[in-house]
């Protein structure tokens, strides 16, 4: 796939860094739960989709810590990141430009985070220590929207696709946002890569991938879960736009973090190579 090696990126983060030093932190109250399409290398070549990324964060309060799930790192028991400060980087993915395989984010010393994402998820059985880094699901986004790598980041692998069982994972996370913890369930709302075509590339939304996301976000209107959790049966375009479903099963985490799951508001939406990058955030 073509890229520019993020010089879009290097003309948005002067600024972005600025922006985020003078961002008000957390106050008390709390953080919403999220549902964010983390796109790939190419976000730091999308300009519109970094300040869309970046004024989101800005319209939050700076958390305290982030727990990210993210679609990149299925594993079961239940396992944590590396806890310790500039926890390395997971370059998983192919093709793009040697600059993003050289990129780093270099994280404060997440312990006491960690200690608390044990604690809370040990609920639901033993939670294992490793010494993994973060991947691009969760590093790629965030490094658009807190560019100072100021905020402690643990990750939480993705232990099952069972909707109900992911909702258990973030009710378990669901204290957190009331220390100041952002809550991040991390994919794409529409991720039909094997179908990908320069026809899509061009700007060609097709109709499996807009069929879904209305579908989606038709559920997350009215707030039913039961019709999400259906997902496999009932929303339409499935199998091209997931053709696995890794990428879409984080939501019912944000969902189970949330106190409302009716309370859904779309912060980005549009497409991206005909893929949707609608993101959502729930109180």
């Amino acid at each position: 796939m073509a890229s520019e090696g993020g010089q879009a990126f290097d003309l948005f983060e002067p600024a972005a860094r600025l922006a985020s030093a003078e961002q008000s932190g957390w106050f008390g109250g709390a953080m919403p739960s999220l549902y964010l399409s983390h796109g790939a290398p190419p976000l730091f070549d999308n300009p519109t989709w970094m300040c869309e990324l970046h004024d989101w964060a800005l319209r939050m309060p700076k958390p305290t810590g982030i727990v990210s799930i993210s679609a990149h790192w299925e594993a079961r028991p239940i396992a944590v990141t590396a806890a310790g400060p500039g926890t390395p980087l997971v370059y998983d993915f192919g093709g793009f430009h040697p600059r993003f395989y050289a990129m780093q984010y270099a994280t404060p010393d997440a312990t006491a985070l960690t200690s608390r994402v044990i604690e809370e998820l040990g609920g639901l059985g033993a939670v294992r220590q490793t010494r993994r880094g973060i991947d691009h699901g969760t590093w790629v986004p965030l490094k658009v929207m807190y560019p100072s790598a100021d905020v402690p980041v643990v990750q939480v692998s993705l232990p099952t696709h069972d909707p109900q069982l992911l909702m258990r994972v973030g009710e378990r996370l669901k204290a957190l946002r009331s220390e100041g913890v952002l809550v991040i369930g991390s994919g794409f709302m529409t991720h039909g890569l094997p179908y990908l075509d320069a026809s899509m590339m061009s700007g060609v939304v097709p109709a499996w991938s807009s069929d879904f996301d209305q579908w989606v976000m038709t559920a997350v209107q009215a707030g039913d879960l039961d019709v999400l959790a259906g997902y496999l049966q009932q929303a339409p375009g499935l199998p091209y736009a997931h053709p696995t479903v890794e990428h879409f099963v984080p939501l019912f985490v944000a969902l189970g973090a949330a106190d409302d799951p009716r309370s859904g508001v779309t912060e980005i939406d549009g497409y991206f190579w005909g893929l949707s990058k609608r993101s959502l955030s729930f109180t």
